[in-house]
Order: C-alpha cells, then sequence, then structure tokens
C-alpha cells in the first residue's frame, strides 16, 4: 500500500499501479534518507517547495550537498551521495517508461554504472500554503477537495 506522498504520478492521477510505482516509491525513501527530511510534510527554507522539487532546483545549482541532513556531518563520501541524489530523482520521473527498473537501481547504488540524466519530475511545481481548505458546505453535506 502506497501512501501519500510516495505515490507514482500514474498511480496518484490514474489509479495504474506498475512495478515501476514501487521505483518511484523508492527514489522518494532514497531522497528523504539523504536529506533526514520527509517528504510529505517538507518546507524548504527558500520558497515552498516538495523534496522533489528541492532536490530538483539543487541539482540544477550544482549545489547537490546541500540535501545532505546535517546529522550526517564528514560521515559520508561526497561521490556517493552524489550519486545517491542522481539515483533518487531518476527513480521520482514522471514517465515510469523513464524510471530504471530496481535491478538497475540497486546495480547503480553498488557501483556507478549508469550515466542517466533525469527530467525535471512533474511533481516539482511550487505550491502556495492555503490558510484553509476549500470546501463546499451544505446543511446535508460537506465536500473537500483533496488529491488520493
Amino acid at each position: 500500500m502506497l501512501a501519500r506522498g510516495y505515490m507514482s504520478p500514474e498511480y496518484a492521477m490514474c489509479g495504474i499501479f506498475s512495478e515501476k510505482s514501487d521505483v518511484f516509491s523508492f527514489g522518494v525513501m532514497l531522497l528523504e534518507i539523504i536529506s533526514g527530511k520527509k517528504n510529505f510534510s517538507f518546507h524548504s527554507n527558500e520558497q515552498d517547495l516538495s523534496l522533489i522539487a528541492y532536490t530538483w532546483q539543487l541539482w540544477n545549482e550544482s549545489r547537490e550537498l546541500d540535501l545532505v541532513d546535517d546529522a550526517l556531518a564528514k560521515l559520508y563520501s561526497a561521490a556517493e551521495a552524489i550519486r545517491c541524489i542522481h539515483i533518487g530523482l531518476l527513480c521520482v520521473q514522471d514517465h515510469s517508461i523513464d524510471r530504471p527498473t530496481i535491478l538497475d537501481v540497486v546495480s547503480m547504488l553498488i557501483k556507478d554504472t549508469h550515466r542517466l540524466q533525469p527530467n525535471q519530475p512533474f511533481f516539482t511545481c511550487q505550491f502556495q500554503p492555503q490558510t484553509a481548505p476549500k470546501c463546499s458546505c451544505g446543511e446535508a453535506t460537506l465536500s473537500l477537495f483533496e488529491g488520493r
């Protein structure tokens, strides 16, 4: 069962689940482990961005290591951290066909074998926090509009 924040775009939008849906979830978890932050409740200090959007922004600015959790201090190899961020971004691609298989992910984690370039994921869109949820209230019903 996929939790909100880990759902692949094809499952969240169309209810279609595939083996690459798990790859998407794995990519989100990998980025969470590296950053020490949860995808579902992440907010960057700079802007209102999701964890995936923030990671993509840092990747584009060649500041990937800014994502690494301060608690890791100097306990990590910069090259390995960048490789894991790269793999995480490959896993969270919008289209399942653009994501690696889990076997490819394992291979990339073991050794630096693939040099695929990630595309900007759809979930990098910015959002504005709202003070109250959009809803309609009637005498008999209450409707809240939320994603799956």
